[in-house]
Parts: structure tokens; sequence; C-alpha cells
């Protein structure tokens, strides 16, 4: 009895689309590449040789992905964005370290590879990757019918930075008196999104398309992520320690840089909240809302006093508090 062959595609992975998938997204990652990218792509690894002039270089490496935000962008078909998001995730956190972004590796995976989707999707992350100044050396498309639904995927990123050992330490070099800038976030950024879901669209019926803030809805919640490394590349000598705020917000995310005996003091008033914070304010608590959003500040720096006027005229932060003697932690005044 004769038996049909059966092929891999016939199983839901399409080698083809697959290779004509990298070969689109040359042009897009090589225009990431800067002088210590050795080779090209196509290679089995990534190669990137480390940049002179450090007496104790460390490398450091972080992971991130893009949570449920991901959904919205699946479910609306913009698809240009997250990939910003995913790099953001990761460089926002490195520069926390005083680490210095180097190059960035991706990983997407999904249940049938489209190749102008996924084009679309990689060119967000050579974006992210550009406004970091990070090279993206490599990655990883995989294809999983049965894992995935068809139009599902999802995104993990990997940057890895380098930092001097001397540097990396912030919270010794943090002490009362010293003052707190907010630098604002671009929006929602990549946390909070299964509250965002839950509320806005199950609950009070919103729909994507409709006006938001001289917007629309869904372009409001798909604003990328805000990349702070050129600001802290530019003010590296005047910052003390820095804080990435996401999720658990700004009263969980600020006492990791704060030592013992030292407490943020942050005036509420002071916080620029965004529209769309204020809108899902009247639906949540708002002790609810400090622990899980940013609140419209994505990022918080602790300055000498004698170096905020200077941070101030060379980047738009602004001051939310300072810090004090007392337990740690932070108190919203």
């Amino acid at each position: 009895m004769s038996q049909e062959k059966v092929s891999y595609r016939d199983a839901g992975v399409d080698i083809d689309a697959g290779n004509d998938f990298v070969e689109a997204i040359k042009a897009d990652v090589q225009s990431t590449f800067d002088e210590n990218v050795i080779g090209g792509i196509g290679s089995f690894a990534g190669a990137y040789a480390l940049p002179g002039g450090y007496r104790e270089p460390v490398l450091l490496s972080a992971t991130d992905g893009v949570g449920t935000k991901l959904k919205l962008a699946i479910e609306s078909g913009k698809l240009d964005t997250v990939g910003i998001d995913l790099v953001a995730m990761c460089v926002n956190d490195l520069i926390c370290n005083f680490g210095t972004p180097m190059f960035f590796l991706d990983y997407y995976a999904t249940g049938r590879l489209v190749p102008d989707e996924a084009r679309a999707v990689v060119a967000g992350i050579a974006e992210g990757c550009r406004r970091s100044e990070c090279a993206l050396i490599g990655g990883e498309t995989a294809e999983m019918p049965g894992m995935y639904g068809e139009k599902d995927f999802d995104l993990a990123g990997f940057a890895v930075g380098i930092a001097e050992r001397e540097e990396m330490d912030r919270v010794s070099l943090v002490r009362p008196g010293q003052i707190l800038l907010a630098l604002p976030s671009s929006g929602v950024h990549s946390n909070g999104f299964s509250l965002v879901r839950k509320l806005l669209f199950e609950k009070l019926g919103m729909k994507m398309e409709e006006e938001f803030d001289g917007s629309t809805l869904i372009d409001t919640l798909l604003t990328p992520t805000r990349i702070y490394v050129k600001e802290f590349k530019a003010n590296k000598d005047r910052i003390v320690a820095l804080a990435h705020i996401t999720g658990g917000g700004i009263v969980e995310n600020l006492p990791r840089v704060l030592p013992e005996g030292v407490r943020a003091v942050v005036a509420r008033e002071k916080i620029r909240i965004l529209p769309i914070f204020e809108l899902m304010g009247r639906y949540v608590e708002e002790e609810e809302m400090f622990r899980t959003f940013n609140m419209g500040v994505g990022m918080i720096w602790v300055v000498d006093p004698e170096n905020v006027d200077r941070v101030l005229e060379s980047t738009d932060a602004y001051v939310i508090g300072e810090l004090v003697s007392g337990e740690k932690g932070v108190t919203l005044a």
C-alpha cells in the first residue's frame, strides 16, 4: 500500500518563508552595527569585540519580554512598536547598574511565520537598538504550530552591556539630602497590560480606534517604552543612582537603589500623571495604580543638589522629591 509523503510544510513550518524573512531583515539589522561587530548575520553566533578604555570591565546582562501588551499589538495588527518595547525593557535596566549597552539578541516565536509581520516586529527591535546605541547581532525565529495559535507570537530580548567595576555599586553613594528627579515616561510602557485590557476593553467596553487624548486609544496604549540610554550617557557624571520604574511602580522600584536608613519622600502632587492613568484611576484604587503603573515617571535619578540644575537643563527631568533619614522605603507625601 502506497503512503503519501509528508513534508515540514505539511506540519505547519515553512522553511522558505523563514529564509525570505532572514533576507528581508538584513538591512534593518545591519543598520544597528557599530565598529565592534565582527562579521554579519547568518553565522551560528554573533561576535562583538569588547570596547577598550576600561580598567576592570564587567559584563552586564538583562533579559525581558513585552508581556500582554503583545496581545493588543496582535489584535490591532500594529506590530511596528513592540520591538522597541522589547529593547527598552532590557537596556533601561542595564543603565541602572551603570552599564553601557553593547549588543542585543532577540527570540521571536510564532504559530505561523508571516514574513511581512515578522519583519515589522524586527524593524521595531532594530529601531530600539538604534535609539539605545547597541547592535542587534543575533536572534532566533521559531515557527511552532500547535504551541502557539496561528496569529500569536511571543518575544524575548537579551541585552549585554559593559561597566567599570568600581562604578557599579551605586547604593553606597546614596545618602540623605540628595534630590530625586523624574524622567517622564512615554505612556504605559510595558507593565500592567493585563489590568489595562481588563478595565478598558472588558469592563468599560472601550474600542481600540476611539479617540483619546488627541490620538486613538490603541495608539496611546501601544506607544513604545521610552529608552533613556542617551540621557544617561550625557549625564553619567552627574547621576548618583538610577531606578527604572516598571512593574511595582515607584514604591517598589525606587527602594532598590536605597541603602538602609535612607527614605525617599516623593511629592505626589509634583508627579506629572499622564491622561491614560487619570482615566484608569477613576476605576482603580490609587494605591493599586501606584503599585502597578509608572504613572508618568519612567525613570528616577538620584542627584546631588549641586548637579540638579545641569541635569534639568540638559533633559526633560523634573524634581519630584528628596532623600531623608529614615526607614528604607518610599513615602508618597
